[in-house]
């Protein structure tokens, strides 16, 4: 049992750190003349082919599941896909990879919000601590008074990737336990790809490409490396390790390891693109996950509680991950 929660923790690392590669492959394309949507489009949709074929093999004589869920995962691709990572890769066109990332997860923040205007979820005592708490980090993290000041377009791009991730959360929450998550991986992504790409198509978003060299890691390379990164490495490699984690850990405890990525993030960014946030942002960084963090550890605990009230363990769900 140990041995086998070993492999679940390291498969969930692996997601966190692949997930955070994104940012930094993302980074030399945008300079490179791609526009934000574009790289988006790449990324899913060859994930999407990739991830199609296990996707269809997990289906097999059930298709009858993914007709029934139709209309969630055409959302989940909107929201959780097309919607956050457009706005989430338009944030690193202005701010440091690692800012960008933390103003995207206080859409977790925003999830508790959600639960408690439109279902009455009041939230319980920890969950308002780690709001507060990771409100408190954003402040921090803005650094309104330092002398670098955070770009107001990139912070509001942020926290539109912000409400994508609250809303990939929140769908994820209320996908069908039959639905396999490989389906609504594949799907939500060629959902989102295919809507990004029809918006650019028809002048609505700005979607174009440069085909020459890019600059990644302070060398020139082909513009298919990144794009081999963002598609197999940050997307498939993290989709598939996350699942497999998920299904080893359960969904809360690897999405609270998940939380790892945004410090993976902060760490591959400095290592590759030199970037490194302030003393006053890392500070506010640190809150953030700290706050993040408690309202995880809430859930953590009321789930236990549900369970030891109920006298059953309840059947452990897949993690949400990006």
């Amino acid at each position: 049992m140990r041995q086998r929660s070993g492999v679940g923790l390291s498969l969930a690392l692996l997601s966190a750190v692949t997930f955070a590669t994104s940012g930094t492959f993302a980074r030399s394309l945008i300079e490179g003349d791609w526009s934000a949507e574009a790289v988006v489009v790449a990324r899913v949709g060859i994930a999407a082919l990739v991830l199609a074929v296990p996707a269809v093999l997990s289906l097999r004589g059930r298709w009858d599941v993914l007709r029934r869920n139709a209309t969630t995962v055409g959302v989940f691709g909107l929201l959780g896909v097309a919607l956050a990572q457009a706005c989430f890769f338009n944030a690193v066109r202005y701010l440091p990879v690692g800012i960008a990332l933390l103003l995207e997860y206080l859409g977790i923040i925003l999830v508790v919000g959600w639960m408690w205007l439109v279902h009455g979820q009041r939230p319980r005592t920890l969950t308002v601590a780690g709001s507060v708490t990771a409100l408190c980090g954003l402040v921090f993290v803005l650094d309104l008074t330092g002398a670098s000041r955070l770009d107001p377009v990139g912070v509001l791009w942020g926290l539109g990737a912000g409400v994508g991730l609250a809303g990939y959360f929140v769908i994820a929450g209320r996908v069908d336990d039959g639905l396999p998550s490989v389906v609504m991986a594949s799907g939500g992504m060629a959902v989102g790809a295919a809507v990004l790409l029809l918006l650019g198509l028809i002048g609505v978003l700005p979607l174009h490409a440069s085909f020459a060299d890019v600059s990644f890691a302070g060398q020139r390379t082909s513009w298919l490396v990144p794009i081999a990164g963002l598609s197999l490495i940050a997307a498939v490699v993290a989709y598939l390790a996350g699942i497999a984690g998920a299904r080893i850990l359960g969904a809360r405890l690897s999405s609270f390891v998940g939380l790892t990525e945004v410090m993976f993030a902060v760490l591959i960014a400095w290592l590759v693109l030199g970037e490194l946030p302030t003393a006053v942002q890392l500070l506010g960084g640190a809150l953030i996950v700290a706050g993040v963090a408690l309202v995880r550890l809430d859930e953590l605990r009321a789930a236990l509680e549900s369970e030891h009230t109920a006298g059953q363990p309840a059947e452990p769900a897949l993690a949400s991950d990006r």
